[in-house]
């Protein structure tokens, strides 16, 4: 067994691309490799800015030998047939093959192939380049005379097996031992033998190969450069890898910006700096405001501590602080209305309008119809509507989209509109993702949810729904963020009286369409959770189940009643009530509803069945009727002896027609009874 390393070293790699392409570059070629016969131990990849490398555990010297077989047509078959079988097995002529008799089938041809195997660096040096020339590059140029494209310009390729060179060329550059360390640090190329001298040989020419080491140096650089200025750093895990990205070794070093930037939003001043200069901003802890002092990553040891490259990141800083400034203090001067009456003129979709046509369905369904479902102020609920997008036409987020809905908080504040107003314009759009905190306070629920039902509707309305993994509206998102906001608020909220007043209306066939959608991500977001995906399908399949926070209760509460011995004891006997009647009822060609007739009862068993029947009826509706799930299973707990005394006693199917029909009415009552609870024929096991 041999270790193989792979280096490809070029140009500057984009930051973005990097992880992916040490992804790819791993899952290609140990595919490529294995497709060959080689059988690999652990792979791992990497990638710097001007380098992927990859490093693959225990490669055999040479793939097995393969012996194949192919079974062919009879002796004497027409010859097209047999001319396709010696094409398609390889084979010159009908000689070439074996005759194999059999007793009953008779006489048929048969073409035996064996395969050498092949040295691992043949198959390197063929699977490599192949992998190069194809490699999946979001964006990849050529330069030179070659046809061959990379990320950028391609320097060397280290390709060693053993410690030996797999010799192989692309575009012009053949395979070696040799590569580079840093840019500025390490002039000379250098030839290494391992995986493990290739690692320690980078490190010494200033290179930290893993992006997870260069991260934590940044982190812990930058921790400590804040520490002795007695600040604190925002750490941005996100920013941390960026900058593992664009340097080999990094070294953090700290600037400074003019006081008067402060006046700004710090959320405005650590976007700009982080966006354009990829800087780290920090914050006062005793007064937890922002600092005017920032870190930057270079990725170079200056001579004289850093002086000009501090001084040529605080020149870039400030002017794109200044930016920032004008934004602010000209957004400032236009009120939100202003800005709200603008929206016309950007439209949200040609079928469904401007977003100010958007902007004013959202305030009449929060005002009109949510509002008073999650105890919000109405009038307070409409304004914060009209305002929520006001501020897609500041400069601000014209230049920060990521900024949206909190400058239109920052400008609500400014012009002293309610805390409530101003809080519900930035929550608005929450929760964006999986670990987004869902809005909390009533005025912000009702927008909130007005938004995100809005642009559903909306968009099924003109047939624009999620297909496959295409999602270009973020629909499931939105409905997502509607099941979050409801059961994490536990909210009291019928989607189907909702849909009415959007755009949707009287549609019943697309409003069920759309309440199917929002049932299955209410699936996928309860298994997620851990609940059984056959008690969520029980329930649902009672219909009418449009109040999510409901079902979510009622879904609990089944799981924690079948986990008790009555629970699964009754299931199982309702189960078989079902298949009775399911049998039955196809061989009558009829449907065995209505209520049995009480002189035919004649079993003391099937009297105490219809008894039980009757008072757990009238137990769960009213347990359900106040929203006590668990009362209701409690009470439904109670047919468990009587429907077990009744199989065990009485005989369904009875000669008597008149008793068997009343048996048959009574098992359509135990399904009756249970399905005020869930549909239990959806329940496995």
């Amino acid at each position: 067994m041999a270790e193989l390393l792979l280096e490809i070293f070029s140009e500057e790699i984009p930051a973005r691309m990097q992880q992916r392409a040490a992804d790819d570059l791993k899952r290609l070629v140990v595919a490529g490799l294995e497709a060959e016969g080689l059988t690999l131990g652990a792979a791992q990849a990497y990638a710097t800015p001007r380098r992927l490398a990859l490093a693959i555990d225990d490669v055999p010297e040479m793939s097995p030998a393969i012996s194949e077989e192919r079974k062919g047509p009879r002796v004497g078959a027409p010859e097209k047939a047999v001319a396709g079988f010696l094409k398609a097995a390889g084979l010159a002529s009908v000689e070439d093959a074996e005759v194999v008799s059999d007793a009953k089938k008779g006489d048929y041809y048969v073409a035996r192939t064996n395969k050498p195997g092949r040295a691992a660096g043949e198959i390197i040096a063929d699977v490599v380049p192949d992998v190069m020339r194809k490699f999946p590059w979001p964006k990849s140029m050529r330069w030179g005379s070659s046809d061959f494209a990379w990320v950028r310009p391609m320097h060397s390729i280290l390709c060693l097996l053993g410690g030996k060179v797999v010799d192989f060329e692309v575009a012009g550059v053949d395979s070696g031992d040799h590569t580079r360390g840093h840019r500025f640090h390490s002039s000379e190329p250098f030839s290494v033998t391992s995986f493990e001298d290739y690692g320690t040989k980078l490190k010494a020419n200033k290179v930290l190969l893993p992006s997870s080491e260069r991260a934590a140096m940044i982190g812990e650089q930058a921790e400590a450069l804040a520490k002795s200025a007695k600040l604190s750093l925002i750490a941005d895990t996100a920013l941390f890898d960026e900058n593992a990205g664009l340097n080999e070794w990094p070294t953090v070093l700290m600037g400074s910006f003019d006081d008067e930037f402060l006046d700004v939003p710090a959320e405005c001043l650590t976007t700009a700096m982080k966006s354009h200069q990829k800087c780290f901003s920090l914050t006062d802890p005793k007064t937890g405001k922002l600092a005017a002092k920032f870190l930057c990553v270079s990725n170079l040891i200056a001579t004289d501590g850093g002086k000009q490259i501090i001084a040529g990141n605080e020149k870039v800083i400030r002017a794109r602080l200044a930016d920032a400034k004008f934004f602010w203090e000209q957004d400032l001067k236009r009120p939100l209305d202003d800005m709200a009456a603008d929206l016309i003129g950007i439209t949200f979709h040609e079928k469904l309008g401007s977003q100010k046509d958007r902007v004013e369905r959202v305030a009449d369904l929060a005002h009109d119809v949510i509002a008073g479902s999650v105890d919000a102020d109405p009038e307070d609920a409409r304004r914060a509507a009209q305002l929520a997008k006001a501020d897609l036409v500041s400069g601000m987020v014209g230049e920060f989209p990521e900024l949206q809905g909190l400058m239109g908080r920052y400008y609500a504040e400014a012009a002293k509109a309610k805390p409530d107003i101003a809080r519900a314009i930035e929550e608005h759009y929450q929760p964006k993702g999986q670990g987004d905190d869902v809005p909390t306070a009533p005025v912000s629920i009702a927008v909130a949810l007005a938004d995100k039902v809005d642009m559903l509707a909306g968009f099924w309305s003109i047939g624009e729904k999620p297909t496959g993994s295409g999602d270009p509206y973020q629909l499931r998102r939105a409905a997502l963020g509607v099941i979050r906001i409801l059961l994490e608020n536990d909210l009291r909220l019928p989607l189907s009286h909702v849909l009415k007043k959007t755009a949707i209306g009287d549609d019943a066939k697309v409003e069920a369409d759309l309440l199917s959608f929002f049932a299955d991500r209410l699936k996928v977001y309860l298994r997620d959770k851990g609940l059984r995906h056959d008690l969520i399908d029980a329930v649902f399949a009672l219909g009418g189940q449009d109040d999510l926070a409901l079902v979510v209760k009622r879904v609990q509460a089944l799981t924690d009643f079948l986990d008790t011995e009555d629970g699964a004891n009754l299931s199982a006997g309702v189960k078989r009530a079902a298949n009775i009647l399911k049998v039955e009822e196809k061989k009558d060609k009829t449907s065995f509803t209505g209520a049995p007739e009480g002189p035919l009862l004649v079993e003391p068993a099937e009297r105490d069945l219809a008894a039980a029947i009757a008072k757990v009826k009238f137990d769960t509706k009213a347990a359900i009727d106040v929203e006590n799930f668990e009362g209701a299973m409690r009470a439904l707990a109670e047919l468990r002896l009587p429907v077990d005394k009744f199989f065990d006693d009485v005989t369904v199917n009875a000669d008597d027609a008149k008793l068997r029909e009343n048996r048959l009415k009574l098992l359509a009552e135990i399904r009756t009874a249970t399905r005020t609870i869930a549909d239990f024929s959806k329940i496995s096991g």
